[in-house]
């Protein structure tokens, strides 16, 4: 039985805009379009086809489609399996979407010979549908659940289930004959050896609709790889992708598989590229990946982006080597400036630490990028402008260069949220308001308070030294490209952290 799988990104239209869905760790909806490229199905993809399935690409998001042309589109082609990467602000619009195309299909006429009519099966994935398996199948239609952040291996078992009766490996959950909800067994991400993967098919998955509209590149075309699985840390109790990898089971292609990934995507002509694993694989993998990219000359062809921990690098000799290597943007989650909150987020990170580790990583010529979350249940607004003020005197001696703030969310599966429930820290559990437009958590400050002070955040940078280092700082294009682009999103998430709501 040769099955057509399509890897779908239904529309979600709002007016609160665009919908970051796709690779995200943390869901928000964004005014000005975004669209990242989402790795881990693009290798499920690339797998099914190369074992000889149909495999239809389906992000209705990246290529601006209605909801309706997207709904036609999908009846036109029927696809036998459809998976949804789906995260918790938007599941209940998804399972909406099942239950729709459940009833949809059973009135279709027939479209499969002497098969009868088109009845998909419909799989939902991603950190919710791993965080909680079985509300999905109690709320919507679903046919199957993947528990298990790896889809592309997943997928591929699923469709050899479906058309070969391969047993389902741990990892699924479904109804039997009696209804009753039932799982295959716990997801065992050891048995996934990620250098048996093949190198991503950019074609088939539209590699183009995810180059150019994503603020990290400043170099364009851009592209994602992602060599780890998926943080070797992953203990971040706010983290939802903790859920699908926790830091014990960190996995990594080798370096020789991620130079050739790199190689793929240079001759496709990617001027920049975002190594987008939880936190860049560290020691000899890093080494090793390095001198590759030096002696294979691939660091004069294209940029590389990363994301790190603060602490992950503590000598400037590694950090010197990764600029020889072509890297330019590093990504580091600082969070908070108040120790507490480090060690109540189990960040492994003192205070003390922050400054000289991104010192570091600036003298080595790098440009270092942090992220800063507002709204801790314990944090009082004094505790939340010390984190600013410390972002402001990073920005001020040029010890980084860009931030992004957000509204800390407590997603269901990650220890931020259990203890919300025990301690009765929920505002609502109303799902699609855990989207970081407002605190879903109770704490000391008010609604107003978090929002004036994210927005507070992305002001930081705003000295008179801060921009003249940037206007001085302009060898090129791309450079006046990028700071002109990056401008308009840090007026963008102004906008979109607006105190006046108006949804």
């Amino acid at each position: 039985m040769n099955l057509k799988i399509a890897i779908s990104y239904p529309p979600l239209e709002s007016e609160k805009g665009v919908p970051l869905l796709s690779q995200n760790r943390q869901f928000q909806w964004f005014n000005s379009p975004t669209y990242i490229y989402p790795v881990i199905p693009a290798y499920a993809a690339t797998l099914l086809q190369k074992n000889g399935y149909e495999v239809f690409w389906d992000d209705g998001i990246a290529e601006n489609l209605s909801y309706a042309d997207w709904k036609k589109r999908i009846l036109r082609e029927k696809p036998d399996i459809i998976a949804i990467e789906t995260k918790t602000p938007v599941v209940e619009r998804h399972w909406k979407i099942v239950n729709e195309l459940k009833n949809l299909t059973s009135n279709s006429s027939p479209c499969k010979g002497e098969e009868g009519q088109w009845k998909p099966k419909i799989a939902l994935m991603g950190d919710h549908a791993v965080a909680l398996p079985e509300e999905s199948l109690k709320k919507s239609q679903v046919d199957y659940v993947i528990a298990s952040g790896d889809y592309d291996f997943m997928l591929l078992n699923l469709a050899d289930h479906l058309s070969k009766g391969t047993p389902l490996e741990g990892g699924f959950y479904y109804k039997d004959a009696n209804n009753n909800i039932v799982s295959s067994g716990q997801s065992d991400l050891s048995k996934h050896d990620l250098n048996t993967l093949p190198l991503i098919d950019r074609e088939l998955t539209h590699w183009k609709n995810y180059a150019f509209k994503n603020g990290n590149f400043k170099h364009t075309p851009g592209a994602y790889m992602m060599s780890g699985r998926d943080c070797w840390w992953g203990r971040c109790t706010f983290c939802s992708w903790t859920t699908m990898f926790p830091g014990n089971n960190f996995r990594t292609q080798s370096p020789e598989k991620a130079l050739e990934e790199v190689g793929n995507l240079i001759k496709l002509g990617i001027k920049e590229i975002m190594e987008d694993s939880g936190s860049l694989p560290v020691g000899k993998w890093l080494e090793d990946f390095c001198q590759g990219m030096i002696e294979k000359g691939y660091n004069k062809k294209v940029v590389m982006s990363c994301n790190m921990r603060i602490t992950g690098i503590r000598n400037l000799e590694t950090w010197k080597l990764m600029k020889k290597a072509g890297f330019r943007f590093i990504l580091f989650g600082l969070e908070s400036a108040n120790q507490i909150t480090l060690d109540r987020i189990c960040k492994n990170l003192k205070v003390e630490e922050i400054e000289p580790g991104l010192k570091m990583c600036k003298e080595a010529g790098l440009e270092p990028h942090i992220t800063a979350m507002i709204g801790y249940p314990w944090e009082t607004k004094t505790m939340a402008q010390k984190t600013i003020d410390l972002a402001k005197k990073l920005f001020k001696k040029g010890f980084v260069d860009t931030l992004q703030a957000t509204i800390v969310i407590p997603y269901p599966g990650t220890l931020l949220y259990k203890y919300c429930r025990e301690n009765n820290l929920l505002l609502t559990n109303d799902y699609s308001r855990f989207d970081q437009r407002e605190p879903v958590m109770k704490s000391p400050l008010s609604n107003q308070d978090v929002k004036e002070l994210v927005q507070d955040l992305y002001k930081s940078f705003l000295s008179p030294k801060f921009i003249l280092r940037k206007i001085l700082s302009i060898r090129s294009w791309d450079d006046i490209k990028f700071l002109w682009i990056a401008g308009l999103r840090v007026l963008g998430h102004l906008t979109d952290f607006s105190k006046k709501e108006k949804y």
